[in-house]
């Protein structure tokens, strides 16, 4: 027997079901994400999911190669380099042109390492960036050329090919034993300075794909699988099509209805947005005095004291004249002086569960710079690291 009542659900869920994906897929997206951003604190940054996840097998490779800089005004590597004579030569007996490395000067070239980045699905004909190294004891870079240089893969395929002038965003100049020097004379760039030979080939599933986090997070993990689901409930779906495996990793299955359109199904679930969860973190950069924290640090009930200790050393010199007709001879000795000022302290009493903004009031009131900051013991008792 068949049950009439169930049987009648099920034909009008069908017809139900055609008639949804008659709708344009604009209007069948206009779902709300409140569920998934309720959980979120209000001050974690709303993104897109396409700019914090990537998808698993597809990334960058690294390319590398050796080549010789040309056209420069003495600034180049000098014959103590071998490498640079070496390669010169081997060049220049391509051409034809037979010399031995005692004939090569060098100064106006240069032995550089050539690296790049192939983006996914670059296709040939394609430019990209690339970084030029200094490889032997050359000066500076500025004003050079790059000549052709194959850039190969970890499995020693050619995948670009380089060349161009080539850019320090800088300066080096010397004049009468004096040098003045801007950014690093020895690395340079040649924005779009490759043109891709080789295309690397990149397989989407139909059926499954696996979304993986630039920063591990449970809380944001959990997000992007709730907004997937949430948006893709017009679809009636009998499981939920995406979750969350662990802190970095989100499965996805692809709904029958997109499995001939994964580009497309890739698209929209890149533009959801979610609340991405934010660590509470404390950076520390002692070298130069910067201090980062985050949103939700939170401190325990601490008191602080600060005071300015200063110590003062000079030094000076001191003639000792002996007395007349004592046969003494006139002496220069030193002084030393110590001099400590205690600046007045401050007590400030910051209380539990303390606000990112009440602990800069806190260590404003007290006349804190950031390297006292830093003197204090950040890490081990001021600051309690919580969520």
């Amino acid at each position: 027997m068949i049950n009439k009542s169930a049987f009648g659900r099920y034909l009008a869920r069908r017809k139900l079901f055609k008639y949804i994906l008659a709708v344009p897929v604009v209007i069948a997206l206009a779902i709300t994400l409140s569920s998934s951003l309720l959980a979120a604190s209000p001050e974690d940054p709303l993104v897109n999911i396409g700019d914090i996840t990537r998808i698993e097998g597809i990334r960058d490779n690294l390319l590398m190669g050796n080549g010789i800089v040309i056209g420069l005004a003495g600034t180049g590597d000098s014959n103590r380099s071998q490498a640079t004579i070496q390669m010169v030569a081997n060049m220049l007996k391509k051409f034809g042109v037979n010399v031995t490395p005692e004939q090569i000067r060098s100064r106006n070239l240069a032995a550089v390492i050539v690296t790049a980045s192939l983006p996914p699905f670059a296709h040939k004909g394609d430019r990209i960036d690339v970084t030029v190294n200094s490889l032997g004891d050359a000066k500076s870079l500025q004003g050079g050329t790059l000549l052709m240089t194959p850039l190969k893969a970890a499995n020693g395929e050619v995948y670009a090919v380089a060349q161009g002038p080539v850019s320090i965003g800088g300066f080096n100049t010397r004049s009468g034993g004096t040098q003045v020097r801007k950014n690093h004379p020895t690395v340079a760039r040649i924005p779009e300075g490759a043109i891709v030979e080789r295309e690397l080939n990149f397989g989407l599933s139909h059926r499954n794909l696996t979304f993986l986090l630039d920063q591990p997070n449970f809380e944001t993990a959990s997000f992007i699988a709730q907004a997937i689901n949430d948006n893709f409930k017009y679809l009636f779906t009998a499981e939920p099509i995406a979750e969350a495996v662990d802190a970095g990793k989100v499965n996805v299955n692809i709904p029958e209805q997109f499995r001939d359109k994964v580009v497309e199904f890739i698209a929209k679930i890149n533009n959801f947005k979610v609340r991405a969860g934010m660590e509470a973190k404390v950076v520390i950069n002692e070298r130069t005095g910067t201090i980062v924290m985050g949103h939700n640090v939170r401190i325990s009930t601490v008191s602080v004291a600060h005071g300015n200790l200063t110590v003062k050393i000079s030094s000076g010199e001191k003639v000792s004249q002996p007395a007349p007709f004592s046969g003494g001879e006139t002496t220069i000795t030193k002084e030393t002086e110590i001099k400590i000022s205690e600046g007045e302290g401050h007590m400030v009493v910051v209380p539990s569960g303390g606000t990112i903004g009440e602990i800069v009031a806190a260590l404003n009131a007290i006349g804190a710079s950031p390297r006292d900051i830093i003197a204090f013991p950040i890490a081990e008792t001021f600051f309690l690291v919580t969520q």
